[in-house]
């Protein structure tokens, strides 16, 4: 049985969204504050979040935020009467999984829950890619090498999630630039030449190896 913790300061919605996930099988509690919501999220123990934006003390932007920084990876749903493009923006930049405006349909935010929480059951199952001493976690997007812990960019972690998922293929320049660069990209470029020697500057010489008119290679 799911956990959900509603933070909401309206009681009416509150005790609606409440009465409603109980009723669909949820275990749900409800809390008015930012500060208060904060501690309960940390703590730990939810499976998921339906989060305000206007609260009263710390809005639900900077609880987010912290909970974000403090690596709390639970879902976040925000529900909230702010529907502007910018709040949007900000909401999902800012960590959120999903964004819904008020009023709302009860039904269209129980499926939304569902399919956030059916995501993160899926996420749960790899979270950790790993070739003898060099791991990738695809929560944090950061490597691990034995000299510490090493920052990617958005393009160096996708192509060494690639490589990661494929240890001991040949990968060639055509495949690496279809999965990391999708179809917008010139097939005569070097750039996976580039992004692979700034790789291997970041987690080392000794995993990446090239086979000569081939390709790259995970395990050298």
């Amino acid at each position: 049985m799911s956990k959900i913790l509603i933070v909401e300061d309206e009681e009416r919605i509150a005790a609606f969204i409440e009465k409603g996930l109980r009723a669909n099988g949820f275990t749900a509690t409800v809390v008015a504050d930012g500060d208060t919501a904060l501690h309960h999220l940390v703590d730990g123990g939810y499976d998921l979040a339906v989060l305000d934006l206007g609260l009263p003390g710390r809005d639900g932007f900077a609880v987010l935020r912290e909970v974000r920084a403090k690596r709390v990876a639970l879902p976040v749903v925000i529900l909230t009467a702010r529907d502007t493009v910018h709040d949007t923006v900000a909401g999902l930049e800012g960590g959120a999984d999903d964004y819904m405006t008020k009023p709302f349909r009860f039904e269209e935010l129980l499926a939304r829950i569902r399919l956030r929480l059916r995501s993160a059951e899926r996420a749960e199952e790899v979270t950790v890619l790993r070739d003898g001493e060099l791991s990738l976690d695809l929560r944090t997007r950061r490597a691990q090498v034995p000299t510490g812990t090493v920052d990617l960019t958005a393009r160096e972690f996708s192509l060494l999630e690639l490589f990661l998922r494929h240890p001991g293929q040949v990968l060639s320049r055509e495949q690496i630039l279809s999965h990391v660069w999708g179809y917008d990209f010139d097939p005569g470029s070097n750039v996976v030449d580039v992004y692979v020697r700034a790789l291997r500057r970041k987690i080392g010489n000794g995993h990446i190896g090239t086979v000569r008119g081939m390709g790259y290679r995970l395990g050298g």
